[in-house]
């Protein structure tokens, strides 16, 4: 059986293809494995998102490029990178003998296979095809959790984004595929579903004429052996009453919203082609604390975007400093070939673009920090996912997997991973919160 080796670079939407490549490969016949030095063939799921992320690629190929001089036989590239940079890679990178694009994934078991015959393939279609469906699926996540991913591409057309020339239009899945997907994944013992796209919010208006994700977040509560439902990449332009609410009255749904608002200046926002302004933000999110008690709020900032003066910056300070996320990712901003905003003028120097991301960050770590002080002495329900330390570790609504800080604590008993328990808020530090589990009584 010839032995495959997997490495996954980039976001989570890129993983759910990635986990399906090994299905692939898996019902072909193929074997798995997680060790490159066993590894006859090596498959790498490339990012090219942004230029540290296509870097990370590139520094990757190389890497397993090393192994396939001792150890395997073919070196085969998917993905973004692949997607974006096709020309580039089979110039270039003369030790890649397979590349495979971002709607080609579903063709790996063939690409794997003329691989090894010694064919130097490429499958590159068009980013606009339909997403493949029904598809076998080795999940690389924790057993009890699992992504969802429910649409392909994108249409917001944001002037920084290179996403919409490397994944296509916005597509979204049929609905009774979703749902029979996680269906699936709930009868293979996972209890957290995090639903994501690159844009959840605009799910249904290319197939149904209409936007159908609160429908699809009510079908999935449904599923009984489910009992939390996630939402990931809600754009804050159209985030609606209808979703507000259902997220509000679904006890499933984790009061949790990941909205990526990028600037809090308007003139910024309007550059970046985001059609909303921070007056709009500001109420968004006053509606969404007030519809949604105890709402987590999760977002992302570019800092050092074309034309920001220091005017603008400030006006991202004083936003965050009002609206006070509960958690912020901050980048400098990266100028991505052939995207609008790369023609702009007055492009920031990086290093103004780096030290504004840190001063970012630094009011944000101080808002964490007193947000977290504040859950001292409440109590909230966490999956248990770990032990290091003396201590369990896990998370609550308000942290979802990989992108946020834990919750630490003391147990009375064993505990088994994707276990359900209550635990007392006792200290906290900038990022983690620590307590103690609540003993039951019987």
């Amino acid at each position: 059986m010839t032995k495959i080796g997997f490495v996954s670079l980039g976001c989570n939407k890129n993983l759910c293809d990635t986990e399906n490549m090994m299905g692939l490969l898996l019902e072909d016949g193929f074997g798995i494995t997680l060790n490159p030095n066993e590894a006859e063939v090596i498959v790498i799921n490339t990012c090219g998102f942004i230029e540290s992320a296509q870097q990370e690629s590139i520094d990757t190929i190389l890497e397993m490029a090393e192994y396939k001089k001792e150890n395997c036989r073919l070196l085969v590239v998917c993905g973004c990178l692949a997607q974006r940079f096709c020309d580039e890679i089979r110039n270039e990178l003369p030790e890649v003998d397979v590349i495979v694009g971002t709607t080609a994934f579903d063709e790996i078991a063939d690409a794997v296979k003329k691989g090894l015959s010694g064919k130097k393939e490429t499958y590159i279609y068009d980013i606009d095809k339909d997403v493949a469906e029904n598809l076998p699926r080795v999940r690389t996540t924790p057993p009890y959790t699992a992504y969802l991913k429910i649409a392909e591409g994108c249409d917001n057309r944001c002037t920084y984004c290179a996403i919409p020339y490397i994944r296509g239009k916005y597509r979204s899945r049929r609905e009774e595929d979703i749902l029979s997907e996680a269906k699936a994944l709930a009868d293979d013992g996972v209890r957290e579903i995090i639903v994501v796209a690159q844009d959840t919010t605009r799910y249904g208006i290319d197939l149904y004429g209409e936007k159908r994700i609160s429908h699809l977040l009510h079908k999935l509560c449904e599923i009984e052996k489910i009992d939390w439902v996630r939402v990931h990449y809600s754009y804050p332009e159209e985030i609606d009453e209808n979703l507000i609410k259902t997220i509000r009255d679904e006890e499933k749904i984790v009061k949790y919203l990941d909205i990526p608002v990028q600037h809090g200046s308007s003139s910024v926002l309007r550059r970046m082609g985001r059609k909303t302004t921070r007056e709009k933000l500001e109420k968004l999110i006053e509606t969404l604390r007030k519809e949604i008690p105890g709402v987590t709020l999760r977002t992302s900032i570019i800092t050092g975007f074309p034309g920001e003066t220091e005017d603008e910056f400030n006006e991202l300070l004083d936003f965050l400093a009002n609206v006070r996320f509960d958690r912020v990712g901050v980048f400098a901003y990266s100028c991505e070939v052939g995207t609008p905003a790369a023609r702009m003028k007055d492009q920031i120097p990086m290093k103004i673009r780096e030290e504004r991301r840190d001063r970012v960050m630094e009011l944000s770590q101080e808002i964490s920090l007193k947000r977290n002080e504040s859950m001292i002495g409440k109590t909230v329900t966490v999956i248990t996912e770990g032990f290091e330390e003396n201590l369990y570790y896990g998370r609550s609504g308000g942290e979802s997997i990989e992108i946020d800080p834990k919750i630490y604590f003391g147990a009375h008993r064993d505990l088994d991973a994707g276990e359900f328990i209550e635990v007392i808020i006792k200290s906290a530090d900038i990022y983690d919160l620590y307590g103690e589990e609540i003993e039951r009584t019987e």
